[in-house]
C-alpha cells in the first residue's frame, strides 16, 4: 500500500496549494478515490500513472493533470521510486476565467475536457518557484497567489477576451491598486484583499496590472518598499527591524531582495553613503 504525506503550502481566498508526496510502493491500481474539488496537480519528480474510466495517463513531470470534482480515478505505479507533485486549487469562477472555451466541457458544473496537457520549461520554473518559496516560507503571500495564477494561465494557454492596453480605464484600475498598495507597505496583502479594494475579479486585476506596468503586482510592491527602505536606512541600526517593518519576512529575505535591486545589501549601502551613526 503507497503511503501518501500532504503538506499545506497556501491557503488563501484565492488559492490553495498542497504539496505531495507518495512512495509508489503500490504498483497495481489503487482503489477508487473522487476528487473533492477541481485542481491542477503539478508532479516535479517520479511518475505515476492515473486511470480515469477506460482512459490512462502518464503523469511526469512535464504534464500537468486536471482533476475534476466529484470524478473518480485510480492511481499506480509502472516503474519504482514513487512521486512528488503539488495539487493547486483555485476557485472554480476564476478557473471560468481563465480557461480557454475549447477546454471546458459543456454543462452547468466547470471541467476540463482532458486529463492533461504539456506544459514548457516557463511552466516548469514556476512550479519549483512555488514550491521553494512555500516551502521555505520565503514567498510573500501575495507573491505567491500572482505566480499560481500566472502558472494556470500558462498551462492552460492565454485567453484573448481581454486586449492589451493601456486605456484610460486600465491606468485608473492599476492606479488604486497603486494607492491600495501605498497605503499600508508594510501589510501582507493578499490578492483576493486588493482585488476587493478596487472592484475587480483577481484574475483580471493581475492580467491588467502586468498589461499596463510591464511588471507584476508582488514585484510592484516590492519595488515599492525597497524605495522605502533606501529613505529609511539612516533611521535604522537594526537592519533587521527595517526589514520586518516594512514587512519582509527575515533579515534574509529583505537583504537578498535589496542586494539583488541595488548591487549592494543594506548594510554595504549604509556604510557606502555614510549612513552609520558613529
Amino acid at each position: 500500500m503507497s503511503q501518501f504525506s500532504t503538506a499545506p503550502l497556501l491557503k488563501t481566498k484565492t488559492v490553495t496549494i498542497r504539496g505531495i508526496v507518495c512512495n509508489g510502493e503500490c504498483r497495481h491500481k489503487s482503489d477508487e478515490e473522487c476528487a473533492h474539488r477541481t485542481s491542477l496537480v503539478y508532479p516535479y519528480r517520479g511518475v505515476f500513472m492515473r486511470h480515469v474510466g477506460h482512459n490512462d495517463t502518464v503523469a511526469e513531470a512535464n504534464q500537468v493533470l486536471f482533476f475534476n470534482a466529484s470524478q473518480g480515478y485510480r492511481i499506480s505505479h509502472p516503474i519504482e521510486g514513487g512521486d512528488a507533485c503539488i495539487d493547486l486549487a483555485i476557485d472554480e469562477v476564476m478557473l471560468e476565467e481563465l480557461a480557454p472555451k475549447d477546454q471546458v466541457q459543456p454543462g452547468p458544473a466547470f471541467a476540463f475536457r482532458r486529463q492533461r496537457r504539456r506544459i514548457d520549461p516557463r511552466a516548469q520554473a514556476l512550479v519549483a518557484l512555488l514550491r521553494h518559496g512555500l516551502s521555505r516560507n520565503v514567498a510573500e503571500t501575495l507573491e505567491a497567489e500572482i505566480l499560481a495564477l500566472t502558472l494556470v494561465r500558462r498551462s492552460l494557454g492565454e485567453r484573448t477576451s481581454h486586449a492589451a492596453g493601456a486605456s484610460a480605464g486600465r491606468q485608473k484600475l492599476v492606479d488604486r491598486a497603486k494607492l491600495v498598495l501605498s497605503s499600508d507597505l508594510a501589510r501582507r496583502w493578499t490578492l483576493a484583499e486588493i482585488a476587493s479594494e478596487v472592484g475587480v475579479s483577481p484574475v483580471y486585476l493581475t492580467q491588467v496590472f502586468q498589461q499596463v506596468e510591464a511588471t507584476p503586482l508582488y514585484r510592484y510592491q516590492l519595488r515599492l518598499r525597497l524605495a522605502r527602505a533606501l529613505d529609511l536606512l539612516g533611521q535604522y541600526e537594526d537592519l533587521t527591524a527595517l526589514g520586518l517593518d516594512l514587512g519582509f519576512s527575515s533579515h534574509s529575505h529583505f537583504s537578498a531582495s535589496f542586494k539583488l535591486a541595488f548591487g549592494q545589501s543594506p548594510g554595504e549601502f549604509q556604510r557606502s553613503a555614510q549612513l552609520r551613526r558613529r
